[in-house]
């Protein structure tokens, strides 16, 4: 019997950890084909492809991401042939099984839940007595009629084999980000996530994980995201896996981790602040609301206090980035409710700050009891809210203004300075900044074109004069220094008007040549002539003092130089500030 098991994953470097264990559970027994595409790929290469395999059975994994693309799919392939048995699985099929089965009648089966053994026994009575109703954890048809068989108990994680060690995956280990659990299920109640359906936590054998990421590292992967949904909550089993990391790493590895922040003790914090190399581990904190009345209706538990001491801490080790998560449109925190969580969350200074939107899940409690807060939401996935008795959709909508230009202005890193002293000395607050430059984004249409780095400088440069701020002169000083700090190359036109003319620079080349030590002993170390001069820098002038304003935040209205060397060699730049001579 010839069986694939397949999915859309969102992006390229995503990879199924779901598929790969369906195909080591059913070994030996059953050869199953890895086949994975992405959303974006079209349907008929997606097709086209599968049905080139000559399968006899296809298994999808099934997400709210990919669900859409996945029926397209599933039809086609019916119209061809027939014949071929198509099995979903997944979280997005696992709740509302029936009216799945009666909305997509192209689907033969629906593996209902944690699918590996159930799966397995399906393939066993497909290809033998076609006797479905003993495999537990099931919906299929029997003369026109569906058919759900109760669940079974749930497996023993100690004795799943490893879903890793298949050929077909080396090549690209380096390439994709490797996805390992170490746990499943959630000790917590938030009634917006399906983690908090499944009671309990259970643990897989600790050394065949660790056995796991060894080979796994020294396949070539380079990304290992944990999907645990709270990888700390004992802190011996943490303590002991971050001992591990650190201890049996290869250079260029990066572990990401889901923490339960304000649960994380300072010793935990201060040994990975002393052992930890830079850069090796990253934290994910869903914060989601610092609203407690909205967190209480949720069944969310949340000290902010601790979870401010714990990123605070880390933050100050240097060697972990945090991202940060939070959910507009939970249950009664209206739009102000929710700027004050904005606020709250954005003075801690996360290296990212996700800002989602509450999506209604099958099978969780908001969505269950979805009247009670009037919410109203897409019907299709990712069921995302529209609004509810206390945000309006005009208020969904401003929100998302600030989504936008918060990914761009802040995530990505671009004007770090810039946007650190907009948010702290020009606007009312960090909300404020991002609302007001989204609003004014979305209005010159700018949401619905693309943009290079350039654009993203000319575009917060015309905000900023249609907004009449005061220091204007000094705000475009930061973002020259930021635009130059970010290219490895030198720009061949920069976004502003050059402050001087030809005379002037050769005339200011001169003047570094001859006394070099007006730039610090790290300029005199590059040994520069003037033809490199001329050839890899950038000189601009600025109003106040740079290397003042860097080390200590104050400004000092004396005109100074920006000399930015773009090194070809280690392809980095060199940022030097000198007064003006």
């Amino acid at each position: 019997m010839n069986v694939i098991c397949s999915t859309l994953n969102a992006k390229y470097i995503h990879t199924n950890l779901a598929i790969r264990y369906l195909k080591a559970y059913a070994s030996p027994e059953y050869t199953i084909q890895i086949k994975e595409y992405t959303i974006k790929d079209p349907v008929m290469n997606i097709v086209t492809d599968l049905y080139q395999q000559k399968p006899d059975v296809i298994g999808f994994s099934c997400y709210i991401w990919n669900i859409e693309e996945t029926i397209k799919v599933v039809n086609m392939i019916k119209k061809i042939d027939p014949a071929i048995i198509i099995v979903l699985g997944g979280p997005e099929v696992t709740y509302d099984t029936l009216e799945w089965m009666e909305k997509v009648s192209d689907v033969d089966f629906i593996v209902i839940g944690e699918g590996e053994q159930t799966f397995k026994q399906l393939l066993t009575e497909i290809e033998s007595t076609n006797n479905y109703r003993i495999v537990p954890g099931v919906a299929f048809r029997n003369n026109g009629q569906v058919m759900i068989t109760p669940q079974m108990n749930k497996l023993d994680l100690k004795d799943l084999p490893s879903p890793y060690h298949f050929h077909e995956d080396l090549p690209h280990l380096g390439k994709r980000i490797t996805y390992i659990e170490t746990s499943r299920g959630c000790p917590f109640s938030c009634q917006f996530c399906l983690s908090s359906i499944e009671v309990g936590v259970r643990y897989f054998d600790r050394e065949k994980i660790k056995d796991d990421i060894r080979y796994l590292m020294t396949s070539g992967a380079k990304t290992i995201k944990f999907v645990d949904r709270t990888f700390n909550i004992s802190r011996s089993y943490a303590m002991e896996m971050f001992r591990f990391l650190i201890d049996e790493h290869l250079p260029g590895t990066v572990f990401q981790f889901e923490i339960t922040a304000d649960i994380m003790r300072p010793e935990v914090i201060e040994f990975l602040n002393q052992e930890a190399p830079k850069g090796l581990f990253r934290f994910e904190i869903g914060v989601q609301s610092t609203n407690d009345y909205t967190n209480e209706l949720v069944m969310r538990k949340q000290n902010f206090k601790k979870l401010t001491r714990t990123v605070t801490l880390v933050k100050e080790g240097r060697k972990i980035d945090q991202h940060l998560d939070l959910i507009a449109g939970l249950p009664e925190e209206d739009y102000a409710s929710f700027r004050k969580t904005f606020n709250d969350v954005f003075e801690l200074r996360p290296e990212e700050l996700q800002l989602g939107f509450l999506k209604m899940l099958r099978g969780t409690g908001v969505r269950l009891r979805a009247a009670d807060h009037q919410y109203i939401y897409m019907d299709h996935s990712p069921y995302e809210i529209l609004g509810n008795n206390v945000l309006s959709f005009n208020d969904i909508v401003r929100i998302k203004q600030v989504e936008d230009v918060l990914e761009k202005y802040w995530n990505d890193h671009r004007m770090d300075q810039t946007v650190e002293y907009l948010v702290s000395n020009v606007f009312a607050s960090p909300f404020d900044f991002f609302q007001r430059f989204g609003s004014y984004w979305d209005k010159q249409g700018w949401s619905r074109i693309g943009h290079q780095l350039e654009d993203l400088f000319r575009r917060l440069s015309s905000f900023l004069k249609e907004q009449s701020v005061n220091d204007l002169d000094f705000i475009m000083g930061l973002m020259k220094y930021d635009y130059l700090k970010n290219h490895k190359y030198k720009p061949r036109k920069p976004w502003w008007e050059a402050t001087f003319n030809k005379e002037k620079r050769v005339q200011l080349y001169k003047q570094i040549i001859e006394n070099p030590s007006l730039l610090g002993k790290s300029f005199m170390e590059l040994e520069l002539d003037e033809k490199d001069l001329f050839k890899h820098t950038i000189l601009e002038e600025l109003t106040f003092d740079l290397t003042k304003y860097l080390s200590s935040g104050k400004i000092e209205n004396q005109s100074s130089c920006l000399l930015a060397y773009f090194d070809p060699i280690n392809e980095k730049t060199l940022i030097f500030s000198f007064n003006n001579m």
